[in-house]
């Protein structure tokens, strides 16, 4: 198979001398500057912050968009986890004053998941905040929505391998997945740069690529780009106090990097910086990404100053081949809640004979409907958090339990009438000691049932081998 290490760098882009001489001047002439706004497009972020940052005159104005945390609803019905007014302000702040100074911004994860309809949203916001402010710029639009016919050929050719606990890949869960997005590395951002982007809107991205891919252009050491973009990617929760709410800043040197947050209220400790590049990882030294990985044996935090920290030895170690993660979502019902609580000791105390009753009567009830539903109940105060896995189960912990009442089903209808009757099974349930026959449960709300719509599971979750990690993800240019 091709090592497709040669296409991390800018080698790709450093086609003549000329070009080479003139990122080694840049590089001994001044540090690459990052701008990142907040940790989330539309998480908000203040005036005054943004300002700070703008006064160290980035090269880059920057965003992660998306996460896979908010769970597979949002990637596969096609919708956006964040408020929509709410990005419509954070990035007219940024591509104002990007367009304005002739910094570059650049958006990953768009809308939240990456697919083409979150793609769509978000260049929709972006061509109101163009036309309505007055503003001209090029952007690329970078896809990362694969089509099923792609990754089924990967299959058959044996380059697509599932990362645990998912199960090997099918054509039949191919087909069966509603959207399926690949996580991209730097090569399609670093593709629009040299393009002249004004602003970069992408698909489903590596959270550090966004950061890291204008600085690789230039010529600065990947390594210790992807470890600030790491760093960066949640904006000001690797600080003290942390918040996803605030602007970062970071500084790329020729063989370092620095963080600083740009509020006063704020300050970067070696502590909470370290802390932060374990986030969401398994391993302390080794950090996979798309192309290969991140190693951090050798790395050191050092306190520079008050509030700001410098990271050195930080590397990236390439594969021998490239891989991208794909992530998909298949629709497998509807799903109706209801939400009650109970304080009463008694039935706390039985409250597992309850829940088990209570399935079982409507399980008698619905037999010829048995394999088309799922009942789970959710106890608050108890186990909701952690289910079987809570080690305090069996303590008296809390007076009252808040009890989520939650049905599955194929149609919305049969969802509906399952949680119904679920909830008025236990509402009326008679257990040993029961003293009151007024009704076990108390609900907040009326009405009490909620109708939530369409349930998705993760069905993707696996690694493919690609033989360039660019041109998989098309890029479209649109001129405002």
């Amino acid at each position: 198979m091709q090592n497709l290490g040669r296409h991390f760098g800018f080698c790709d882009f450093a086609q003549n001398d000329e070009d080479i001489e003139e990122r080694e001047r840049f590089m001994q002439k001044e540090e690459f500057r990052i701008l990142s706004t907040t940790a989330i497009l539309g998480y908000g972020f203040p005036l005054e912050s943004f300002e700070e940052g703008l006064k160290r005159n980035p090269h880059l104005i920057a965003v992660d968009a998306g996460s896979t945390d908010p769970g597979p609803y949002y990637l596969g019905a096609g919708v956006s986890f964040t408020d929509r007014d709410a990005v419509k302000r954070d990035l007219e702040i940024m591509i104002k004053a990007g367009v304005e100074r002739g910094i570059p911004v650049s958006i990953g994860t768009a809308g939240g998941s990456g697919g083409a309809p979150h793609l769509e949203w978000n260049r929709k916001i972006i061509e109101e905040i163009a036309r309505e402010n007055n503003l001209h710029f090029k952007l690329a639009l970078i896809h990362s929505e694969l089509p099923s016919e792609l990754i089924k050929a990967k299959l058959k050719e044996g380059k697509v391998i599932a990362l645990d606990p998912a199960p090997e890949l099918t054509e039949e869960a191919i087909d069966n997945t509603t959207r399926i997005v690949a996580q991209m590395g730097i090569q399609p951002f670093m593709e629009a740069h040299k393009n002249d982007a004004h602003v970069i809107l992408a698909g489903r991205a590596y959270d550090p690529a966004v950061f890291a891919a204008l600085a690789v252009h230039k010529g600065y050491d990947m390594g210790l780009a992807t470890h600030l973009g790491k760093i960066l990617e949640c904006a000001a929760i690797c600080a003290i106090p942390g918040s996803g709410s605030d602007c970062m800043f970071g500084y790329i040197g020729s063989d370092y990097f620095r963080v600083e947050p740009l509020s006063n209220a704020r300050k970067c400790t070696t502590v909470s910086v370290a802390a932060h590049t374990l986030y969401e990882k398994t391993d302390p030294c080794i950090l996979p990404g798309p192309g290969g990985y991140l190693d951090l044996t050798d790395t050191k935090f050092e306190q520079e100053t008050d509030n700001i920290v410098r990271i050195t030895g930080s590397k990236f170690v390439h594969g021998e081949d490239f891989f991208v993660k794909l992530e998909g979502a298949r629709k497998i019902g509807y799903r109706t809640v209801s939400i009650a609580g109970t304080r009463d000791p008694i039935m706390m105390e039985k409250i597992d004979d309850i829940i088990r009753g209570v399935k079982e009567r409507v399980a008698d009830n619905f037999r010829e409907k048995e394999n088309i539903y799922n009942l789970n109940f959710i106890v608050y105060g108890r186990d909701g958090i952690m289910g079987g896995l809570e080690p305090m189960r069996k303590s008296p912990l809390s007076h009252e339990y808040g009890i989520i009442i939650e049905a599955v089903a194929e149609t919305q209808e049969l969802a509906n009438t399952i949680c119904a009757t679920a909830r008025s099974t236990m509402l009326h349930y008679g257990y040993e000691g029961r003293r009151a026959t007024a009704g076990n449960l108390a609900f907040p709300y009326s009405p009490s049932d909620f109708k939530a719509g369409e349930v998705y599971e993760f069905s993707v979750y696996h690694l493919m081998q690609v033989d360039d990690p660019a041109t998989v993800f098309p890029i479209e240019y649109i001129k405002f």
